[in-house]
């Protein structure tokens, strides 16, 4: 594919005489084969070409290149260019061409970029959580996230050094971030601090003060019976999709999975075709929090509805999972988000968006909708994967018929 397909003759110059001219020919095969549509390739050449006006003026070679200059030119020179137009100035598009450019150019990649000091211990730390914790992969990615942010807050881009923090940091960290959120929400983020601040101690700084400084939220989850669908909403909410589209075949089967086998998000994301075994009809389940895989029985209409998606709607790719993106980079893995947003999407158009906001509402539904059904906690725990019977226990709060024929009379009333 030629760069004249693509870019005017200003542009084309700006590429052609720049630094990136080596690179580009290589840069559009890599979109090409990645089957990103020509408006995208145009914008993201657009943005490249833009870069490498940038590098040129400034006289900066391609092999000085790091995150702080990108960072500047992302920061510094996009919101107050004087570039001759037409060309483009867009940050989100910038980023992300230039964050495609890296993992292209042979010599030249993201991981070559001098990485900032937070971003040193974040991967200390994120090693730890996997090589020494051993825990899953959303749980590590959340405490990851929520520790960031604290550190960025505390030492902005100096190394962190424990010594320097005191309950004022935490103050200014939790009263900046943790205003507006929930005790749930809270609970959370004191738990991923906790455990980073025992990572430090296992390393010899100085930071049993600070975990004993975390505040301890009181947990009233069994407060409030938990929030399901009920029977006519479920209903809505299936028929929401679109099985004409091929999009919506896919959010259907995936919908089918959430609800009929109770599948959290990011186990759904997982699933590889050799997952469903239809001779036997089971599914199995890897990626779970136990790190083990798990058999489960695949209902038919959970069945059929991945059927029908592997037959009408998946598109040709070289990925063998089984939910896969519908828009390039169509090789890429399926992720959580695209999934909770696919699932809002649905909630928005059964006008129950107002009150469900997240994935795990299905999971709940099908828990309770077991219980109601005469299943025992057991079992539930079972079929949730639930190592201990006191997180399913929540569950049987649902069923008021049997909760009446257990309680006792009223004092003072005649029964």
């Amino acid at each position: 594919m030629h760069i004249d397909d693509y870019l005017n003759l200003v542009r084309r110059d700006w590429l052609t005489n720049g630094p990136l001219n080596d690179h580009t020919t290589a840069y559009i095969d890599s979109l090409c084969c990645q089957r990103y549509p020509k408006s995208t390739i145009r914008s993201y050449l657009g943005c490249l070409a833009h870069f490498s006006r940038w590098l040129e003026i400034e006289k900066i070679d391609l092999s000085r290149l790091d995150s702080s200059l990108i960072k500047r030119f992302l920061n510094e020179h996009l919101p107050n260019c004087t570039c001759p137009p037409p060309c483009y100035s867009g940050k989100a598009s910038s980023s992300a061409a230039l964050r495609h450019f890296f993992r292209v150019v042979p010599g030249v990649s993201a991981a070559t970029l001098v990485p900032d000091p937070i971003e040193i211990e974040i991967t200390c730390f994120t090693d730890y959580l996997t090589t020494t914790c051993g825990i899953a992969p959303s749980t590590r990615d959340q405490r990851v996230k929520y520790v960031r942010k604290f550190l960025i807050h505390a030492f902005n881009t100096r190394m962190p050094v424990i010594s320097e923090l005191g309950v004022s940091q935490l103050d200014s960290f939790f009263a900046e971030h943790c205003t507006h959120m929930q005790p749930a929400s809270f609970r959370v983020i004191c738990g991923c601090l906790r455990s980073y601040f025992r990572y430090r101690v296992l390393q010899g700084d100085p930071a049993m003060s600070l975990m004993a400084a975390l505040p301890r939220i009181a947990d009233w989850r069994r407060s409030t019976l938990p929030k399901t669908l009920s029977i006519s909403e479920l209903e809505s909410f299936l028929n929401s999709f679109d099985c004409a589209d091929p999009v919506g075949l896919r959010d259907y089967a995936i919908a089918r999975c959430l609800v009929d086998l109770g599948l959290r998000g990011h186990e759904a994301t997982y699933l590889t075709l050799k997952s469903v075994n239809w001779r036997n009809g089971t599914l199995t389940i890897r990626g779970t929090k136990s790190s083990r895989a798990q058999q489960l029985p695949l209902p038919a209409t959970t069945g059929e509805a991945i059927a029908q998606y592997l037959h009408q709607g998946r598109p040709k790719t070289t990925s063998r999972m089984l939910f896969v993106r519908h828009r390039a980079p169509f090789d890429k893995p399926l992720g959580v988000p695209a999934i909770r947003s696919s699932m809002n999407r649905a909630f928005v158009r059964c006008l129950l968006r107002d009150r469900f906001c997240n994935t795990h509402v299905l999971r709940r539904t099908m828990a309770t909708n077991l219980q109601r059904s005469g299943a025992s906690v057991k079992e539930i725990a079972d079929l949730l994967r639930h190592q201990s019977l006191d997180t399913a226990s929540t569950y049987a709060r649902v069923d008021l018929d049997r909760l009446r024929s257990v309680t006792l009379p009223w004092p003072g009333y005649q029964s």
